[in-house]
């Protein structure tokens, strides 16, 4: 599967179909007060959703069979810790410095001879050896270094909700703590939670070549809202993460459908719960036939500039397929670039939904324009479509189309990644 020989660029159709107007109009829509910080899981996510259908329905695409119209809807249920009691040679670990990874009721552990301890050292990639040990095949203990504050927490609510799908004898705690813990006990008990929640789906039918999908994508759900005093802003409007994603999928997706011309179907999806470890895209990739998806373009972030300035941005797991050189090629001569992932040591390849069609060998790949060294409003109470360079984000979305362009006419085929089948 090579590279088509690149096309002449025409950068008159999607500066015409693709207006700032309307992009700022979207934008605005969904990163508003009254959508309540789209949390997944909340009654409050269900006017993001009403929106994003409506949208579906207004440029008049198709729905994905199996689903209930646009809605793909799905269940949850999962077990999270209630009481967590952590002792490390007589001191007591606070429960927010505790991951605890169990589909059991209960943990009871005393000593360390049944456990399997697991030190991760300041300067070692956490998220790589935090994943190592997401299906462990013996009660593991993973200490983890103190200098790693920031990015534990950052994970601690994803990891902290366990799967009940698949159910496994074995469970893993992560604890920060810093010393060799020579006496460990931990006392938990776990709690099933059940939720529901849906995707969003839109599908353009391919003229030639119908029975292969390119899938754009992009979570529309957040944060929500924050315990804040009376009279301050406790809404995560989740402006860049992610209703610039969200605006870019509606916007292609009216896009395409104006032009009428793919040769393969297009997928238009709207994921929830990417805040809550990628539940929706999980979701869909268990309901869908990764032979058939041909390539995948998530779009994570593009509100702001990249570390490149403006009309750039980057494609996480450049390396493993050849969607980026393809994507690059056909903007070649225009005035848009495609980068390497310059943040490999945060591991965003396996952080946004495209990891879990990835992992079932699909070119499934994020875009993104977000400095991931540098993102002063990212996963905060000040991520408000204000901070966002609306112009930049309308012509990236220009630059996606274009770049697609081989893709969605079927001239050209990615490479597969190798197949890494979900952890639990």
């Amino acid at each position: 599967m090579g590279l088509s020989v690149a096309h002449p660029v025409c950068a008159q159709q999607p500066d015409t179909l693709i207006r700032e107007t309307d992009v700022t109009r979207i934008e605005t829509i969904l990163a508003a007060d009254s959508m309540q910080g789209r949390r997944a899981f909340t009654p409050d996510i269900a006017r993001a959703a009403r929106f994003i259908q409506g949208a579906f329905a207004e440029i008049g695409l198709d729905t994905l069979a199996g689903n209930d119209g646009y809605r793909q809807s799905f269940h949850y249920a999962y077990r999270r810790a209630a009481d967590v009691q952590v002792r490390i040679d007589g001191q007591v670990v606070a429960d927010t410095d505790v991951i605890v990874r169990s589909t059991r009721g209960a943990i009871h552990w005393s000593g360390t001879d049944s456990l399997r301890l697991i030190h991760v050292k300041q300067g070692a990639d956490l998220f790589a050896a935090m994943r190592q040990h997401l299906s462990p095949d013996a009660n593991t203990v993973v200490l983890i270094d103190p200098a790693f504050s920031a990015l534990f927490h950052q994970v601690r609510q994803t990891l902290a909700e366990n799967d009940l799908s698949t159910e496994s004898p074995y469970s893993v705690l992560f604890v920060r703590y810093g010393g060799p813990a020579r006496e460990f006990s931990a006392d938990i008990t776990t709690e099933i939670h059940r939720l529901n929640a849906c995707n969003l789906i839109g599908v353009l039918p391919g003229h030639s070549q119908a029975g292969q999908y390119v899938v754009f994508s992009a979570h529309y759900d957040h944060l929500g809202i924050a315990p804040s005093p009376a009279g301050e802003d406790s809404i995560f409007n989740g402006a860049n993460d992610d209703a610039s994603g969200t605006t870019a999928v509606l916007t292609l997706a009216r896009y395409f459908k104006a032009r009428g011309d793919n040769a393969r179907t297009l997928v238009f999806a709207a994921f929830t719960g990417e805040e809550e470890g990628g539940r929706g895209s999980r979701y869909f990739a268990s309901r869908i036939d990764p032979a058939q998806v041909v390539a995948m373009i998530n779009i994570e972030m593009i509100g702001t500039p990249s570390k490149w300035g403006k009309n750039s941005m980057y494609l996480t797991g450049f390396g493993k397929s050849t969607l980026g050189k393809i994507l690059q090629r056909n903007l070649v001569g225009s005035p848009y670039a495609i980068h390497p992932d310059p943040y490999p040591s945060q591991q965003l390849f396996y952080r946004s939904d495209n990891a879990y069609l990835a992992r079932l060998g699909v070119p499934a790949h994020s875009l993104s324009s977000s400095k991931m060294d540098h993102e002063p409003h990212y996963h905060q109470l000040s991520d408000e479509v204000s901070t966002l360079d609306m112009a930049n984000m309308t012509a990236l979305i220009r630059a996606i189309a274009l770049a697609a362009e081989s893709v969605v006419q079927g001239r050209d085929t990615p490479s597969r990644i190798p197949a890494d089948p979900p952890k639990r």
